[in-house]
């Protein structure tokens, strides 16, 4: 028996490769799926199936491009209605792979069609769980993704999957080793673990979705508050993995490396995403280019501050990195990238090109700027982070929902943004210079800085400025 876990860190996501006597299963794939079939190929194994857990709403799985080179059956839990051939499974239906065998078991909640897979070994034991966005470590998947799919409330939702776990997947026994479909960092739920393997017994112990003596009331309660609005692409994912996709080869294909007037000419009709580094965009970057670093949370943040999936885009990349920027983008179905600037933002400087930049301090220059007297500085952080802990009157605007509360930011009083790094604070000054604002300061390494200053910080337990760091 081989289980491998192929996690993806941009979108906290995790994919996985059985095999057992030459049969190979995949659950929930990447879109890009030759690493599969390469797996596969060195170990003389043949792909039969490929699970999904459910129709992903924050990425764009392999399913259909995998089927079409293997031949594997796609395999969907009860009440999935894909356009595509697949098979429904049945509650308490047996795949077998190899010596191994599959179980499909209906835990719906996080959306109808939920299905976590249990492996059984060759000896008929309980091994593991593929639990999908059902359970995750430290959390369980939010209940408001499916609302309109579904008909139902997310309260509704919320009932189902109580139900579901403690009928379906808290009986297991304890030493059942839990594979999950994400980690921290992913938009499907709330409290995810940054661990990315573990066991049930671990989680009947510490996850508060799974404490025994929890109500449905209770549990209704807790999964639904302070869920933050989905990220805008959700419902587009879902549509693309419902009803099928462009193969990603021939997204790579169809894209152009352009030349400087050519980008420059491209530019009218589409939007320049530049994904190299924070400094370097600071620097020096083509007028109208929004920032979202590679080296990030990319996929993600393109995904819930691009709002159209559809939006013709045309890159700035580091050097060598134009096809991992278009894969990525792929993943969450921005398949709209037309090209990219060959020999990147030099190419631009050496045409003579108008360029423009942003305003960068330390986080010692915002100290002696805040104790001088200035007033003007905006936390861009998550609710969550800002609430833990910020600077003594410095208000909250999240990156997340820059779109919706672009005047809420001052138009001309020089402005200092910061986050917890620096990443998400040049994300939002560059969509702020591109609708005009000219007058934003990137502080250099954020929060994390910041706290080594003097500068007063409000914490959750103090609740007013504590004058500590």
């Amino acid at each position: 028996m081989k289980i491998e876990q192929i996690y993806t860190g941009c979108l906290a996501q995790g994919a996985y490769y059985i095999e057992s006597d030459g049969d190979v299963a995949i659950i929930d794939p990447l879109r890009e799926v030759q690493q599969y079939i390469n797996k596969a190929n060195a170990n003389n194994a043949t792909i039969k199936y490929i699970f999904e857990t459910h129709f992903h709403a924050d990425f764009v799985s392999g399913h259909v491009t995998l089927a079409e080179k293997t031949g594997a059956t796609i395999v969907y839990g009860p009440t999935a209605e894909p356009t595509f051939k697949a098979h429904i499974a049945t509650d308490g239906e047996e795949f077998k792979i190899g010596k191994l065998t599959i179980i499909a078991l209906h835990t719906p909640g996080h959306t109808m069609e939920s299905t976590t897979y249990l492996l059984r070994d060759e000896n008929g034991k309980d091994h593991a769980i593929f639990s999908g966005d059902t359970l995750f470590l430290g959390d369980v998947g939010r209940p408001d993704l499916a609302q309109k799919a579904a008909n139902m409330t997310q309260e509704q939702l919320a009932a189902t999957l109580y139900h579901s776990l403690r009928t379906k997947i808290m009986p297991l026994a304890d030493e059942l080793i839990v594979y999950p479909a994400h980690g921290a960092g992913s938009a499907c739920g709330k409290n995810l673990s940054k661990e990315t393997v573990g066991t049930l017994g671990e989680q009947k112990r510490t996850n508060y979705a799974l404490r025994a003596d929890m109500t449905e009331a209770e549990f209704v309660k807790e999964v639904t508050d302070g869920l933050l609005p989905p990220p805008a692409y959700f419902p587009e994912n879902v549509r693309l993995n419902k009803s099928g996709y462009e193969a990603i080869d021939s997204i790579i294909e169809k894209n152009k490396a352009f030349t400087a007037n050519e980008f420059k000419q491209t530019a009218a009709d589409a939007l320049i995403l530049d994904v190299r580094d924070a400094d370097s965009f600071g620097k020096v970057h083509i007028p109208g280019a929004i920032f979202i670093g590679i080296d990030g949370g990319f996929a993600p943040w393109v995904g819930s501050l691009i709002t159209d999936i559809n939006q013709p885009i045309i890159l700035v990349t580091p050097e060598g990195r134009e096809q991992e920027t278009i894969t990525r983008l792929a993943r969450v179905g921005y398949d709209n990238t037309l090209g990219y600037l060959a020999g990147g933002m030099q190419t631009w400087i050496d045409a003579g090109f108008e360029t423009a930049s942003i305003g960068r301090i330390t986080a010692n220059e915002l100290e002696t700027l805040i104790n001088n007297g200035e007033e003007s500085v905006i936390d861009v952080r998550k609710p969550g982070e800002y609430n833990s802990a910020h600077i003594a009157n410095v208000p909250n605007l999240p990156l997340d929902f820059i779109n919706d509360h672009v005047d809420d930011f001052p138009a001309q009083k020089t402005t200092y943004l910061h986050c917890a790094g620096g990443y998400r604070s040049m994300i939002a000054a560059s969509i702020l210079k591109a609708r005009g604002f000219n007058n934003m300061i990137d502080v250099i390494g954020g929060f994390g800085k910041i706290k080594e200053t003097n500068l007063p910080i409000v914490t959750q337990e103090c609740a007013s400025s504590c004058g500590t760091k």
